[in-house]
C-alpha cells in the first residue's frame, strides 16, 4: 500500500530536516507542494541522475505537457504558476531549450566569467571592510553573504547600484512559498517591465554589461522582446539566490567544523570547500518543475504520465552514493556532483557560483581568522521555502573571546 504523501514545506523544519524524512521513505517519493498539489519527488542519487538523463525525452519542462495545469486540477491562482507558466529558457524543451541557451551562452562566456575575479575580490574587500567591527556581533546575512551576489549579479547585467535592492525584493517574493499568487504575479510583473526598460535603456545607451552584450549577440533580432525579457528575468533571480543561501550556510558549516576551516585557510582549499558544501547541504533543494510525457519507471517506482516529478538538488546526503554522507569532509570526491543538476539543463551560472564562493570565503576568514557563531548552529533560522534553502539571519562574533569561539 503506497503511503500518504508528504506535504512541502512540513511546519517546524527546514526542507534539510523534510529530506531526512523523505530519504528514509526510498528514492523516489510522494509529496504534496504547497496548495496540496500532488506530485514526485526524487532524493537518491541515482533516481535523479536517471530523470536528468530524461530531459527532453521522458521528461519534459514545458506545463503544456501536464495536463493538471491546463484542465483545472490546479487553479488558476496557484502560487507557483508564477515559476511553472514563466516562458524562460528552463521552461522549455529540446531545439526551442537549446536556441535560448545558445543566445545567452555567446554572451556569458567562460572568458567573461573568468575576467570578473577582480571585481568580485573587490566587491568582497568594501563589505569586510566596511563590517561593523567595533559592535563585536554582526548578521553576516545583510552586512555580506546577500550583498556580495546581488551586486555582483546586477553589475554583471548592468543594473544600477539604486535599483538593485528591488531585485532582490522581487526575486525573494518570487521563490517564497509563504507569497499568496497574486504577491508572486505582481512581482513577475514589476520585475518584466523593469527588464523591459532596462532592455531599452541598453540599447540606447549600450555599456560594459551583459545585457548589452546580450542584445550584441541577437544583432539579428532573432529572440523576441519577451524572450529577452523572460530570460533577464531567469539569470538575475537564479544568479544570486542560490549563491546567497550558499555562503550563509558554508558560513554555518565551517564554525561547526573547526578542523576542516583551519585545513582550508591553511592549504587554501577554499575550491574544495565550496564542492564539499554543494554536497553537504545545497541551497537548491527542490527542483519540480518536470512532467512526465509519459509512464515510466524511476529507481523502481512507477510514475503516470502527466505527472509533477521534481528532484532534491542535495542528493550528496544519499548513503547508497556518498560513504559517511553526513561527515562534512573537504577531501571527499566530488566528480559526480549533481548539484547544478546535469545534461541540457546544467546550471549556466554553475561557473560563476564557484567563484563567488571561493573568492568571499578567503575574502571573509582572512579578515577575520577567528569569526565565530554568536549563537548554537540549532539557533539559526532558515528560509522555509522549498525551492531554496539558508539561513534567514546568521549572528556571528568577527573577533569573539576565546570562550565564545565557534559558537559554544
Amino acid at each position: 500500500m503506497l503511503e500518504p504523501a508528504i506535504a512541502l514545506p512540513a511546519a517546524g523544519e527546514t526542507i534539510f530536516d523534510s529530506y531526512h524524512r523523505l530519504r528514509r521513505r526510498g528514492s523516489v517519493v510522494p509529496i504534496e507542494l504547497p496548495g496540496n498539489v500532488p506530485a514526485w519527488l526524487a532524493v537518491g542519487h541515482r533516481a535523479v541522475g536517471e530523470i536528468l538523463a530524461g530531459d527532453g525525452t521522458v521528461f519534459s519542462k514545458d506545463a503544456r505537457n501536464c495536463p493538471a495545469l491546463r484542465d483545472g486540477t490546479i487553479p488558476p491562482d496557484w502560487p507557483l504558476r508564477a515559476l511553472t507558466d514563466s516562458d524562460h529558457m528552463l521552461n522549455r524543451d529540446g531545439e526551442d531549450h537549446r536556441r535560448l541557451r545558445r543566445a545567452i551562452g555567446h554572451a556569458f562566456t567562460p572568458a567573461r566569467t573568468a575576467a570578473l575575479e577582480p571585481r568580485i575580490r573587490q566587491i568582497a574587500t568594501e563589505l569586510v571592510n566596511d563590517l561593523p567591527t567595533e559592535t563585536g556581533q554582526v548578521d553576516l546575512t545583510t552586512a555580506f553573504t546577500i550583498p556580495l551576489p546581488v551586486r555582483v549579479i546586477c553589475e554583471l547585467f548592468g543594473v544600477a547600484r539604486g535599483e538593485q535592492h528591488q531585485i532582490r525584493c522581487w526575486v525573494g517574493m518570487l521563490v517564497s512559498h509563504t507569497s499568496t499568487g497574486e504577491e508572486m504575479q505582481t512581482a513577475l510583473t514589476e520585475m518584466r517591465a523593469y527588464l523591459a526598460e532596462l532592455l531599452a535603456r541598453k540599447r540606447r545607451v549600450p555599456g560594459d554589461d551583459l545585457t548589452t552584450a546580450l542584445l550584441a549577440a541577437d544583432a539579428d533580432r532573432a529572440l523576441s522582446d519577451e524572450e529577452m525579457v523572460d530570460m533577464l528575468w531567469l539569470v538575475l533571480s537564479a544568479g544570486h539566490e542560490t549563491t546567497v543561501h550558499l555562503l550563509g550556510n558554508a558560513v554555518v558549516t565551517l564554525c561547526a567544523h573547526p578542523g576542516e576551516l583551519a585545513r582550508a585557510r591553511r592549504e587554501n582549499r577554499w575550491a574544495d570547500v565550496i564542492e564539499e558544501m554543494l554536497r553537504y547541504r545545497s541551497p537548491a533543494c527542490v527542483m519540480f518543475n518536470r512532467y512526465a510525457l509519459r509512464d515510466v519507471v524511476i529507481d523502481g517506482v512507477d510514475i503516470p504520465a502527466g505527472a509533477i516529478v521534481g528532484w532534491y538538488a542535495g542528493v550528496g546526503r544519499d548513503p547508497d552514493r556518498y560513504p559517511e554522507a553526513e561527515v562534512f569532509d573537504i577531501d571527499r570526491d566530488h566528480r559526480d556532483q549533481l548539484a547544478f543538476g546535469k545534461g541540457p539543463h546544467f546550471c549556466l551560472g554553475a561557473p560563476l557560483a564557484r567563484l563567488e564562493g571561493r573568492i568571499a570565503l578567503t575574502t571573509l576568514f582572512q579578515a577575520f581568522p577567528r569569526l565565530a557563531l554568536a549563537c548554537h548552529p540549532d539557533l539559526i533560522p532558515y528560509s522555509p521555502q522549498i525551492i531554496t534553502c539558508g539561513p534567514l539571519s546568521l549572528p556571528v562574533y568577527l573577533d569573539p573571546p576565546y570562550s565564545t569561539a565557534r559558537g559554544t
